[in-house]
Parts: C-alpha cells; structure tokens; sequence
C-alpha cells in the first residue's frame, strides 16, 4: 500500500559503516536529483519530505561528533500528508507517528518522501474501474520497464522508485499481494512478514486480520536489513505480543550463500495451476528453469507438494467478508486518532460522500462499489458471520494449505511464481519473499489491464520467484531466496527503459592532495541534457565545496545506484 505512516510506503535511504562529515546530505541530494528527472514520467513519488536535508545535515553533525544511530539512516516528518491516496485526508494530522515510522527514525534513517500508492490501497472500486497505482491525489504511477507499464498494487511507487534508485529502499503494507507484485514487477525484493513481525500502528487499515507491514529493497541483504530495523514487538499493536522472541534476530545474517544446500523445498502445482493462462507461459518456463537451480544448489524439490485443498471460490467469498467488516471499523478506528481532520471525515460513510462529491476524484469514472458493497453489509467485524469466514481461511491457508503441506513433506519452504503465492498466506497470516526470476521475452504480445490504462504483459517486464513458510520462518526464507539470488543475479539482466542519469559515486579516494571526490556520470538522456548537466554541475560544486573532510568506506547496501 502506499501513502504516509499509514496505509503508505515510505521511500528512504539506508546507509552502512560511514563516516563522513556532508555523506548524507550529498546522498539526500543525489537521490532528489534522480527522482526530479523521472517521476513526471513514473510518478513514483508522490510528495517529497520538507525537512529531509536539515535531518541530513544532522545527522552529518552528529557522525562528525562521533555520534552515530546504528546501521540506517531514515527519518519521519510529520509535515507530510498522510493521505492514501485521496483528497479526503489532505491535510490531516495524525497524533502520533507509526510505530514502524519510530523505528526507522531511532536506526538513524532518512525519509526522503512518500511513494505513490494505489488509492486506500485498491480497496475502493471495481477491477474495471480502477487500476494498480492510481490514486486521485497521486495519479498514475507507471512501471520503469515498459512505457506505460502496470506497476501491479497496491504498494506501486514504492516498488518503482527503489527499482531506478530513487530510495535504496522503500516499506509497503500488504494485505494480500500489495508487497510481493509490485515487487516482481519492478525487478525488486519484497518481504511480506509474518502477521504480528511488524507493528501496523497508525497505519491506514485494510484488515486487523490480515495487513502486514514490510520491506521492498534491490536485493535480497537489503530487504534483511530493513525487515531487522522495523521487526519486533509494540504494545501499540497486540498481535505483534505474538512474537516467540523478545529479541528481534538479525536477518541479515540469515544471507548465507549456501542457503539452499541440504534444504526441502516443495511444489504445490495445484495452487499454482489454477491462475495459469496463456501470459503465464513464459513465467512457468523460468520457473521451472529455477527448479534446476535450486537442486544444482544442493536441495530437495519435492514435486507435486499439494494443498489438501485449493478452493479460491470459497477463501475468495471468506476474505469478501473479513477485509469488508475489518475495514469499516479499523477505518473509524483510524479517523477517530486523527488530531486535525479539515474534511470531517470520520467513517466510511463519510468517506464515500466526500469521494463522490470531489472533483478531483474522477467518479463516476472510478467508482466505490467495494465501499457500497461494505456499507451493505448488515454485520460487523465482531459478528459470527465475520469470525466464521476468518476462522475457514485460516484453517484453507494453514492446515488444509502451506502449513499442511510443510507439515507432511517435512518441507523449509514452498516455491512459486510470485503471482500464484500470495493468496493463502494472505489469509492465514505467513510470510513470503519475493525475489526476480526472469522477464517476458520481446516478441510477447501486448497485454492491456481492465481499464485499458496501462500496460500488464509485454517485452522487458519483470516477474518473481516466492518462498514460502511457516509463521516466523523468515531467517530461512531470507536464507533460500539470497542464495538463490547470489546463483542467478536476475536482476542484473535487464535495465529499466527509463532511468535517471543523475550519479553520486559509492566510492570515494582520498588522498592528501584530494580529500574528497564527487564522481558523477551521465549516461543516455531521458530527459533535457542541458539542464540535467546544469544541475550535475551544480550539485557538485555546491557539495563539495561544502566538505570539510571527505572519509567513506565501500558501503555494502550502496554498491552501485542501479
């Protein structure tokens, strides 16, 4: 999902071992730079954080004295708007920031803006009216891969702007695939956590019973980190006192090269089969070039590793009524810890009113039946009907499901095309990461979404390989899939068809001479050269004649923009 210390994804940069007085403040500026040139095209990012370059420049100050805040470097702002996506919330001031927000701050790192997200997480019209990544105060964000490209949602410009370097990473909520497809579409990693890992306080809801909160990074080590930074409990959030450990681990030790070797890994065709059709082809040839890989790594693949039961019908009219129940109440929920609310806007009902009367809002064109279907409902979350159709899920995602499936192959994980894996661990609460696996060859056929807005399949687009576990089984998954990763280096392979040309070099060589060095290159434009040259110039004056010492080490979260 997308937009604020809410139901937003937050798009920041992280940094490792530095020691420099102006680091990250040349950072901050190198990546506004970037996000200048292509977000009129992508719209990745839907607002930028005021205050970012004064929290830059102290915590410069702060490294300069000696003083440094852990591993990453992020920050909150509550100047930001926290909107979802809509009119609605422009304006409103939430009492206090999210949990997550806190954590990422107290690691020392900077929030450079707020990702464009798909409007109240693509919980408000029709599939035929809507589109992944469209929001009415955002618009349209569009996939780095192809001109015009879905970006898949909800979660979009989080996805997109760590995919040309726009952040090295982003967070994202999912409630049911929001993390994981826009992850495989832009060419990135996502983790979709164990329900309770991470702390959804003063997040905009979709579901209490299904809404997690996760990382979306280049590779694999830096989705770890920031899964580490954000994990553990929260008494603002009862389901994270779930957790086994009082101790969040530290995933990134999890990333050992040899994670596959002696690992059971299984198949579940008949959860795969289902959503296969004709554009699915050339993911399923990959995957099964993947099968090969993962046993030349040393593991098990256990073929045919089944659910008991696959029944999408029946945990599709069970999530209907979960998410529609959960959503009313956590909505209000949400609303009523607002400290200024201009629009009045203080339930669902509001909320569709203000929608339906708002210009800007383009309805009737996207309309509100998931809304009007919600407000039907003559039941709320804590009705029986509500707490039967959550308790069939979890028994099809869990027993009848992935867990069963573990259980009886004594299995580490499942693997499966990323588009196929999110929906029973949606439902039952499990965690998935997503990793690229390969991209749809050039002679594939154009492939339109519902709305005919946006590009779905066509040459160049990304899509994703899944694991899959048990509840709290996230150091294993992060294990598989980075030596997976290391074995294939997928994304490498093909470069965004739009990128920015703005460069601040990862390295640095001092020497008594010169002791400090701006590298900046400039590869073929997308956009005005003159003014791209411009502003390269005057960057890098203007940065390093701001330097007093210039002292960095090869920072492993930041070998290369791209």
């Amino acid at each position: 999902m997308g937009l604020s210390p809410v139901s937003t994804s937050y798009t920041y940069v992280l940094h490792y071992r530095i020691r420099p007085i102006s680091l990250l403040t040349g950072y901050h500026q190198a990546y506004l730079e970037r996000t200048e040139e292509v977000n009129g095209i992508l719209r990745a990012v839907g607002e930028i954080n005021p205050d970012a370059l004064n929290i830059a420049r102290a915590l410069d100050v702060e490294r300069s004295m000696g003083r440094v805040r852990g591993h990453d470097n992020i920050a909150t702002n509550d100047q930001m708007n926290n909107t979802a996506g809509s009119y609605a919330l422009v304006g409103a001031k939430v009492s206090r920031e999210s949990s997550v927000v806190t954590k990422l701050r107290d690691a020392g790192a900077i929030i450079l803006g707020k990702a464009t997200m798909g409007e109240w997480a693509q919980c408000r019209s029709r599939k035929a009216s809507s589109s992944h990544g469209w929001s009415a105060y955002g618009g349209q964000v569009h996939g780095a891969y192809y001109p015009q490209q879905d970006p898949s949602g909800s979660s979009s410009g989080s996805a997109v702007a760590v995919s040309i370097g726009l952040a090295i990473g982003s967070i994202g909520t999912e409630t049911s695939g929001s993390i994981v497809n826009p992850a495989e579409r832009s060419n990135v990693v996502g983790i979709k956590p164990t329900l309770g890992l991470t702390s959804r306080d003063m997040v905009i809801p979709i579901s209490l019973r299904q809404d997690t909160v996760g990382p979306i990074g280049r590779t694999v080590k830096d989705a770890a980190y920031m899964l580490t930074a954000i994990a553990g409990k929260d008494t603002f959030d009862n389901w994270t006192s779930t957790q086994p450990y009082d101790v969040t681990p530290d995933y990134v030790k999890s990333c050992n090269h040899l994670g596959l070797k002696g690992a059971r890994v299984g198949i579940p065709r008949n959860g795969i089969d289902f959503h296969l059709d004709d554009s699915t082809k050339p993911v399923m040839a990959a995957f099964e070039k993947a099968i090969q890989t993962i046993r030349e790594a040393g593991a098990r693949v256990i073929e045919e590793a089944n659910f008991s039961s696959y029944d999408a019908p029946a945990f599709a009219r069970n999530s209907s009524v979960v998410l529609d129940t959960d959503f009313v109440a956590g909505l209000s929920d949400y609303l009523s810890q607002l400290a200024t609310n201009p629009n009045n806007v203080r339930s669902l009902s509001d909320l569709a009113r203000f929608t339906r009367s708002h210009q800007h809002e383009h309805y009737p064109d996207r309309d509100t039946y998931v809304w009007d279907r919600q407000l039907s409902r003559n039941i709320t979350s804590s009705s029986p009907e509500s707490w039967a159709a959550f308790q069939a899920n979890l028994v099809m995602g869990g027993e009848q499901g992935v867990v069963g499936a573990l259980d009886r192959h004594k299995l580490d994980a499942l693997i499966m095309p990323t588009f196929a894996s999110f929906h029973l661990p949606a439902i039952a609460g499990l965690p998935i990461i997503s990793i690229p696996l390969g991209f749809y060859p050039a002679q594939t056929p154009l492939r339109m979404n519902l709305k005919k807005t946006t590009v779905a399949v066509a040459p160049n687009i990304p899509f994703g390989i899944a694991f899959v576990g048990r509840k709290w089984s996230e150091e294993k998954l992060i294990s598989l899939a980075y030596a997976f990763e290391q074995r294939t280096m997928v994304r490498r392979q093909m470069k965004p068809y739009i990128q920015p040309t703005f460069e601040l070099s990862d390295q640095l060589e001092p020497t008594d001479e010169t002791p400090y060095m701006l590298k900046v290159q400039y590869r073929s434009p997308v956009v005005d050269p003159p003014r791209v040259a411009r502003a390269i110039f005057q960057k890098a004056i203007s940065r390093v004649f701001s330097v007093r010492t210039w002292v960095w080490s090869v920072i492993e979260f930041a070998q290369s923009v791209m």
